[in-house]
């Protein structure tokens, strides 16, 4: 909402900078987005007048003017204009002058003959012939207003308004008019508000002229109310009307329609015209739409209706959709002699479902979607037939025609300061509170709140508190403890998952956030199969593009691409990290399931697929999981069929790890070597053990023992590892594997696996009998195994 400070001043004269007004309006709950005078982007323009002109020695269609500028001498500029004779009076552009469209004008030569400035367009000063419609578009702008030679030319026409932006929330209709905010400026500066009531002085009867109304749809249509004017004459509005309109970006047409965009500016309330020629039977009908029925509106676009639509018509047609645009058959022109000035208000939800279905969102519309008051509607035809007196537009003819359903009782709330001051902490007065919401028009009469009937955002009690503590300033309240008891806490899946979080920054990893959504053809370039069922994924009905068109069912693409964007930006060692959902579709009726999964991924010079896994079994062990196997795998397409491995717990898988497939890095332009880790973040939750156990320092020396192995290759070392801690029982303290190590020597097929055995008794020092026994019964296990001890 762009408000004007000249128009504001006829409200509430406010004398402050416009940084200051605008921390005091957002300061009171009217949030300003920004502000502009209308000659920020001119300077060194002046009004100049013509001294003299004579042809260019050299060229034809250049003149050599000398103009009066308010300096000592006159200056010699050439101009290439028509339009311009002695004595006119003319923008002139100084050496170093900026333009609105940007361009800086500096002294030169023209053929041969200095020019000491330049004579503006109204184009180039950023205004139209709408604004001054005496100007030419295609020649220079011949000043008729009253101004002196040497003036600053934005004062000299009035292009020097400042423009206030203010960010309007939906619930405060109010405020989208000049006299909501004036009213709100008005109570932020204790100021008094000056709204007059509209007078009509020279209303005439006519019994020939009437318009009947039938409101045909009264659940649609709460009030609809219409006036007569006659022997209008259409012609360009005064100047303080077009500056008003141009300051808050509207295009001034002509004297009617701006008189209707005049009064939606400052009372927020739609107004229409019709001309009273081209409405059949003298009878408007406010009714909802026959299916099928054609309107050709305002912009000249055929609509088609259907009966959920509201539309004004006459005896025959339609001749606007209410609350969104009128009919191009109704319109005012040039040869209008007589008009109806509509002044309605419709439902919120069905105008905006009308405009949504049409395709035509308007500035009436965005107003009626708000929900406005009623009340309002009389007021501001009103001020419409005033206005048509002020500018000698017709006769206003006396009879008003009201239509009007709506409860017209204004809504009270109990008035309690000391529910007030404890609940926003203060120390306020009664007399304090009562002068503040008496500026804000809310009247406080035993002990209860009277509402007017243009804040519908004022429901309870808790609503009166706020319009106190914004006008009395948050500033002024203190700070304060919250009081009660606040049990605030992570749920155990949150802080599990923080768990991994901080493991995972602490190993170096950086957390990521991808979208939901990508392209089909990421499952192309992890190679899954035709058949593969990630495929069948959720189909987004209405994406941006092919690239966001279904829902993830793998979070391995979504990682692989960052590790490409990282790659490609020459990020030469990466570790990312992301908790995110994948989306596996069910049927076709319901929703997807949404499984949580911790996704890594890794290059550079120091990973590789043990340094990945370390990670991984640190996450396992930080969650307390133990009892996991770990088992090679080669099903998986995207994966690199040597080097890759599965996760399980008790025969569950829980995730898997490995290098990703050569192929499938080409496809991503990633470096040859590629690891991730794709794990059930859920599945991690549920085998966790928070419990923490104290063990007190140990009494007894612990026993060390290395023992090297001899195996097949094919001998996972978890087996060997398993076989360890299953052998030696509850003195094991820990079992470390500090290498394994091949060789032709040793054979092809053998590797060899050494361990380091950590073992103490909590309850005595270990005999070297007990600790033999122990040893030959595991050599025995592992033997079994097919593990035996190097010689």
């Amino acid at each position: 909402m762009n408000l004007s400070k000249r128009w504001l001043d006829k409200f509430v004269k406010i004398d402050t900078s416009a940084k200051d007004f605008s921390e005091a309006m957002t300061m009171s709950g009217s949030k300003v987005e920004g502000f502009k005078y209308e000659n920020d982007e001119i300077k060194n323009v002046v009004v100049g007048q013509i001294l003299s002109l004579e042809k260019h020695p050299d060229a034809d269609k250049l003149q050599i003017c000398q103009i009066d500028v308010g300096k000592d001498k006159p200056l010699q500029i050439v101009t290439a204009a028509k339009n311009i004779k002695v004595e006119d009076k003319v923008p002139v552009a100084l050496d170093g002058a900026y333009l609105k469209n940007g361009q800086r004008i500096f002294n030169g030569k023209l053929r041969g003959v200095d020019s000491f400035g330049m004579l503006c367009s109204v184009a180039e000063l950023g205004l139209s012939t709408n604004d001054f419609p005496y100007a030419i578009e295609d020649g220079i702008f011949v000043i008729q207003e009253e101004c002196n030679v040497g003036d600053d030319v934005c004062k000299a026409i009035g292009l020097d308004d400042l423009c206030v932006e203010f960010e309007i929330t939906s619930n405060r209709p109010d405020c989208f008019s000049v006299i909501g905010l004036a009213r709100e400026a008005a109570a932020t500066y204790k100021k008094e508000f000056n709204l007059s009531k509209p007078q009509i002085k020279n209303a005439v009867a006519d019994e020939n002229l009437k318009v009947e109304v039938s409101v045909k749809a009264p659940d649609l249509c709460p009030c609809y109310c219409s006036r007569v004017v006659k022997d209008v004459k259409v012609e360009p509005s005064p100047r303080w009307l077009r500056e008003l309109l141009r300051t808050m970006g509207v295009r001034p047409i002509n004297n009617i329609v701006d008189i209707t965009n005049f009064v939606m500016l400052e009372y927020g309330q739609p107004m229409h015209a019709f001309d009273y020629n081209n409405i059949s039977g003298q009878h408007i009908i406010v009714r909802r739409a026959k299916n099928g029925e054609m309107i050709t509106t305002l912009d000249d676009t055929e609509h088609k209706l259907n009966e959920n639509q509201l539309v004004i018509a006459d005896e025959n047609k339609p001749i606007a959709i209410a609350g969104v645009m009128g009919g191009e058959f109704s319109s005012i022109n040039d040869n209008t002699n007589t008009i109806v000035f509509e002044s309605a208000n419709f439902k919120a939800s069905s105008v905006r479902k009308t405009a949504k279905a049409q395709g035509m969102r308007t500035d009436s519309s965005a107003l009626y979607e708000k929900g406005l008051d009623p009340n309002n509607c009389i007021p501001a035809l009103n001020r419409a037939c005033e206005l048509i007196e002020m500018l000698n537009a017709g006769t206003v003819i006396e009879r008003t025609v009201i239509c009007k359903s709506y409860n017209e009782n204004k809504l009270e709330i109990p008035f309690s300061p000391e529910f007030i001051n404890g609940f926003l902490g203060t120390e306020i007065t009664k007399d304090e509170m009562v002068e503040i919401l008496r500026r804000v028009d809310c009247e406080v009469k035993d002990d209860v709140v009277i509402v007017p009937t243009f804040r519908p955002d004022l429901e309870d009690k808790a609503d009166i508190a706020e319009e106190i503590a914004r006008f009395f300033g948050y500033d002024k309240i203190a700070s304060s403890l919250c009081k009660g008891v606040f049990a605030a806490n992570y749920t155990p899946y949150q802080s599990v998952k923080n768990s991994i979080a901080n493991l995972m920054i602490s190993a170096g990893y950086s957390d990521i956030v991808t979208y939901s959504f990508i392209s089909p053809k990421e499952y192309d370039k992890i190679l899954l199969d035709e058949n593969d069922k990630l495929r069948n994924s959720v189909r987004i009905q209405n994406p941006l593009g092919e690239d966001t068109s279904v829902m993830r069912s793998s979070v391995i693409p979504s990682m692989l691409s960052c590790l490409a964007r990282n790659y490609s930006s020459r990020n030469m060692n990466v570790r990312l990290y992301e908790i995110a959902k994948e989306y596996i579709k069910t049927t076709d009726d319901e929703l997807p399931d949404e499984n949580e999964r911790l996704v890594l991924g890794a290059y550079g010079e120091n990973e590789d697929f043990f340094a990945i896994k370390g990670v991984i079994e640190d996450v396992l062990d930080k969650l307390g999981i133990k009892d996991y196997d770990i088992k090679a795998d080669s099903s998986l397409n995207y994966m690199h069929p040597g080097r890759c491995a599965k996760f399980y717990v008790n025969d569950k898988q829980i995730g898997m790890l490995g290098e990703v497939h050569p192929i499938v890095c080409e496809n991503y332009n990633l470096p040859k070597r590629v690891y991730v880790a794709d794990f059930d973040t859920k599945a991690l939750y549920e085998l966790s053990k928070n419990d923490k156990v104290y063990k007190p320092l140990p009494k007894y020396p612990a026993v060390l023992r290395d023992i090297s192995l001899l195996c097949s290759v094919d001998v996972p070392v978890l087996t060997l590892q398993k076989i360890i801690v299953n052998s030696c029982g509850d003195i094991l303290e820990k079992v470390e594997l500090f290498d394994v190590y091949q060789s032709d020597q040793l054979g092809k097929d053998k590797k060899s696996v050494a361990f380091s055995i950590t073992l103490r008794s909590q309850n005595e020092t270990l005999k070297e009998n007990q600790i033999n026994d122990l040893m030959d019964k595991l050599i025995g296990n592992l033997k079994s195994a097919g593990a035996v001890l190097r010689s």
